[in-house]
């Protein structure tokens, strides 16, 4: 039987989980011309899956350690990890589904989504835009088309799909990060072991809070 976790230790496993998740966001992949239109997705979909199983390996060490953590300190560091696995791996699972969803559309696999129907998935994504290109963009995305065997329309219409995608992805890692960070600073700043105990709002980690919000606004 090891001793409990310290306060300094559980805002320390907050804080390393918050570096991993932001480190999403900076990974890079080696990019094909021929899939270029995917860049801005590559990276975070080839180290998110590592993040999310590491995190989710520690949690259940945590869980099967004993002594398990019981404090009030340990409860809220543990809710707080809990909260940003599942919404790392709700966010990955979305993020999985819009590359395979480009990848339909340009064919891999066959059986590509018709114009319109992914245009109004744009739409209903991103709202209405208004593009307008240099002579010198248009050449390079005629040249990016050509590479990809897509239209010009075509590789803007993925391109921007993929930009949405990372878009999403950027915003909810760094939220989770962000969030980590101020449970684990309020973990660590506490002057007693006894965090948030009372009956309101206040007695939740910071990302269960975004999370029970998130839901209200869905209703």
């Amino acid at each position: 039987m090891t001793a409990p976790l310290t306060r300094t230790e559980l805002a320390g496993l907050l804080t390393e989980a918050a570096q991993s998740v932001s480190g999403i966001l900076t990974a890079e992949y080696p990019t094909a011309a021929g899939r270029s239109y995917l860049h801005p997705v590559l990276g975070p979909l080839s180290a998110g899956p590592r993040v999310v199983g590491e995190l989710n390996d520690r949690l259940e060490e945590l869980v099967a350690a004993e002594p398990r953590p019981a404090t009030p300190a340990g409860l809220f560091a543990l809710a707080s990890y809990a909260a940003a696995l599942g919404w790392l791996t709700e966010s990955f699972t979305e993020l999985t589904a819009s590359v395979d969803q480009i990848c339909t559309r340009v064919g891999i696999p066959s059986e590509p989504r018709s114009l319109a129907s992914t245009a109004s998935d744009d739409a209903e994504q991103g709202g209405e835009f208004d593009l307008a290109f240099s002579a010198l963009e248009l050449a390079a995305i005629q040249t990016a088309a050509e590479a990809a065997g897509l239209t010009p329309d075509g590789y803007v219409e993925v391109l921007s799909q993929s930009l949405f995608a990372a878009a999403r992805i950027t915003d909810d890692c760094m939220e989770i990060s962000s969030s980590l960070l101020e449970d684990a600073a309020y973990v660590l700043d506490e002057a007693s072991d006894h965090v948030r105990t009372d009956d309101g709002p206040n007695s939740l980690p910071t990302l269960v809070r975004s999370l029970l919000a998130r839901m209200e606004t869905a209703r």
